[in-house]
């Protein structure tokens, strides 16, 4: 007779199989388990193991479910103290709603003057937050490469507007705006970073690297090369084939600063980095730097807010590129004024503001990147692109700047250089660029020009 086996309820699977397996070992010797009643067993082995693995599978989801609210959670908290920190840690930051407005103010009223003024006022602390977060990346950079990001989110307002121009056949206004840009980013912004620079650290006289200034001077000498051969060949009426060989000078010339700015990243990157290392970096590096600053935001924190502020004042930009000519008949100012020195001072207003708060930290090195870095960058890649790409496009853009403006670029490419030559800044000559910007800024308020 059979002695009825006691099994136990278990709570767990490997507990059951576990005791399954102590029982077979000792009452079924041939291998057969035994046959009990269901009434017997409380907690049958089908039960016990399903009721086990939903157990097992309900602690790991409770732990994913916890682990991606904690990640959703954190992810929040980063975003939040992104937005806390780049949106709200600056009173300058109040004029932001102005952009929207201008928006609103063109949809439903169409007035341009109210909409040139207020892309104006919109554009005015997005450019101040681009500087300072291209001062974030430079953290992770370093101060050339930080310095050549910022000329290029800088220019990146310009080629965009540059572009929508030349789809519209405006060559002469490209033109302008982009030599605007060039004298406003040289004497305007690099005087003011001076001034600046000067009224904080008048105690003494600020450096700056004279390799890298060499040879932006360099470069852009070239480039007044480049728009005086076209001129010259214009007003001397000297062309071979008359309205073709201007055009076909001007188009060979843009290839050829193309491959010197292309030259030039590489040279500048790459393959003389050492001697281009900042004077601040070369503190660092001796031990005699006391900057101890650290970034307040992440680097990838930094190209997400780059490429937000550059996109918005892209957008408000070509509201405020539509409205020049409403603005001009309104403010009676002459078009020409507008595209050279109001225009580029909203494209420039990243540089601008970059370029001081650099030098308010002795950070001239920089300074120069943003100012005559943007200004090279214009000279030798914007424009002789928008040249290229009007002739993919089909609207004959050339070199000819006409005699004013291609004098007024030679001449302040010489008064730069020769402030550059020493390797110092102070406020003097930051005042003295900025009484040379305001020459030129009468000069074209008086100055018409008939292709416009």
């Amino acid at each position: 007779m059979e002695t009825p086996v006691e099994v136990k309820p278990t709570l767990s699977a490997s507990g059951f199989l576990d005791d399954l397996s102590s029982t077979c070992k000792m009452d079924c010797p041939n291998g057969t388990l035994l046959h009990k009643s269901e009434a017997e067993v409380p907690f049958g082995p089908e039960i016990n193991f399903h009721q086990s693995e939903s157990t097992l599978v309900g602690v790991h989801g409770s732990q994913s479910g916890v682990s991606r609210a904690a990640h959703h959670q954190t992810l929040r908290g980063t975003i939040y103290r992104s937005i806390r920190v780049v949106v709200f840690s600056n009173r300058f930051n109040l004029l932001m709603p102005f952009g929207p407005l201008a928006i609103l103010v063109h949809n439903l009223t169409g007035h341009n003057g109210w909409v040139f003024a207020l892309s104006l006022l919109g554009i005015m602390p997005l450019a101040e937050r681009l500087g300072y977060a291209t001062e974030q990346l430079a953290f992770y950079t370093g101060d050339t490469v930080g310095g050549l990001l910022n000329a290029t989110f800088g220019n990146a307002t310009e080629l965009i507007i540059s572009i929508y121009a030349l789809k519209s056949g405006m060559t002469q206004v490209v033109k302008l705006s982009l030599l605007g840009s060039i004298l406003s980013n040289m004497l305007l912004v690099l005087g003011c970073a001076f001034l600046c620079g000067g009224i904080v650290f008048h105690e003494k006289a600020q450096v700056f690297n004279k390799a890298t200034a060499s040879v932006n001077s360099g470069l852009l000498l070239m480039a007044v090369m480049g728009l005086f051969f076209p001129t010259a060949l214009h007003y001397t009426h000297t062309e071979v084939h008359l309205g073709k060989s201007e055009l076909w000078l001007s188009r060979f010339s843009s290839c050829v600063m193309l491959a010197a700015y292309t030259a030039y990243l590489f040279f500048q990157l790459r393959s003389e980095r050492s001697p281009y290392v900042s004077v601040n970096e070369e503190e660092g590096q001796s031990g005699n730097d006391s900057n101890d600053e650290s970034p307040d935001i992440s680097k990838w924190e930094s190209i997400i807010w780059l490429l937000v502020m550059t996109a918005w004042i892209s957008i408000l930009s070509e509201y405020l590129v539509g409205a020049i000519e409403g603005a001009s008949t309104a403010w009676k100012i002459p078009v020409t004024f507008i595209s050279v020195i109001l225009l580029p001072l909203v494209g420039n207003a990243a540089e601008h503001a970059s370029a001081i708060m650099f030098a308010m930290k002795d950070k001239l090195d920089i300074s120069l990147g943003v100012a005559i870095g943007s200004s090279t960058q214009i000279a030798i890649f914007v424009i002789p692109f928008c040249v290229v790409l009007g002739w993919i496009m089909g609207n004959p853009m050339d070199l000819n700047f006409q005699l004013f403006e291609t004098g007024s670029l030679f001449l302040t490419v010489l008064v730069v250089a020769f402030m550059l030559q020493e390797g110092t800044a102070n406020y003097f000559k930051g005042i003295v660029l900025i009484f040379c910007y305001l020459i030129v800024a009468a000069g074209f308020y008086v100055h018409v020009d008939s292709s416009v």
